[in-house]
């Protein structure tokens, strides 16, 4: 698929996102677009899936790790075709199955239930040593938030991961630098993420702008071309990123826009839209 289509996909996605949330009147929109153009290059371009077949024995699996960022999970899994995006809006409902975060019971496509932070990059390192042990050739993927990995747990699969050599193992890092009490150097700074992966015995790739198709694009084919060890992918995102009001502000973290901040909201990524030449349409 071509950048210009990743990105009306990606535009698709966090219209989903803003729509998702409002209908929810909770949830968290900032992380969730953040991370949008990497659900949808996974989703959409990387990932070896059949929304046809969500069980597909061989198909690539991913973990979200950060689960409260479930919108964007769920957005991109109903634009990929698992389904209805009309679904979106009934998100955390009484009796809807988009629960607040994934579940895999009740998801299509969800290979993972998550939440609690920490432990599904734990969860995905387990998948990825599975693989290797079956022989099966599968890879897996898992998005971590750069609060998150202030959790100890992230730096014990991380230990486990390196020494065991899991090359099939992609871990995402969306760092857009906030977490819902504030920014992260003031809460309980992680930093150096990359260096830290680096002791781990991962590669380590600088996503510079992770909301950069083109750059995205190239991280995964690096992450891909990587033998020997596991992949850590920094990426360096937006937090809001498409809506004007949200972009770079912590206080949308987790909640959701009354009525005339979503009208802006949607009036924004149609703007964007527009300016792709409009949506990427049913896939």
């Amino acid at each position: 698929m071509d950048i210009l289509e990743l990105k009306k996909h990606a535009n698709d996605v966090r219209k989903g996102i803003i729509e998702a949330v409002h209908g929810a009147k909770a949830g968290h929109p900032g992380g969730s677009l953040s991370a949008a153009d990497i659900f949808t290059y996974l989703y959409f371009e990387e990932m070896n899936i059949d929304p046809e077949n969500p069980k597909m024995e061989d198909r690539d699996r991913f973990v979200l790790s950060k689960g409260h960022t479930a919108p964007g999970l769920y957005s991109t899994l109903a634009h990929r075709g698992y389904f209805p995006v009309a679904d979106l809006p009934t998100l955390r409902h009484l009796g809807s199955y988009l629960q607040g975060h994934p579940c895999l019971q009740h998801v299509p496509g969800v290979d993972m239930s998550s939440g609690s932070l920490g432990q599904g990059i734990s969860a995905a390192v387990g998948m990825a040593l599975g693989a290797r042990l079956s022989g099966r050739d599968f890879r897996v993927y898992t998005l971590l938030g750069d609060g998150e990995i202030q959790e100890g747990q992230v730096w014990e699969a991380a230990m486990f991961a390196g020494h065991r050599k899991l090359d099939n193992l992609v871990v995402i890092v969306d760092n857009n630098g906030l977490q819902i009490d504030g920014r992260i150097d003031d809460v309980c700074s992680p930093n150096p993420i990359d260096r830290k992966f680096e002791a781990f015995n991962f590669h380590v790739i600088d996503l510079k702008d992770g909301n950069d198709m083109e750059q995205v694009r190239a991280a995964f084919a690096e992450a891909r071309a990587t033998k020997g060890m596991p992949t850590a992918i920094i990426a360096h995102t937006l937090k809001g990123k498409g809506v004007s009001f949200m972009e770079g502000n912590a206080d949308w973290h987790g909640k959701a826009p009354n009525d005339a901040e979503y009208e802006t909201a949607m009036a924004d990524l149609e703007k964007l839209g527009a300016a792709l030449g409009g949506s990427a349409g049913a896939n």
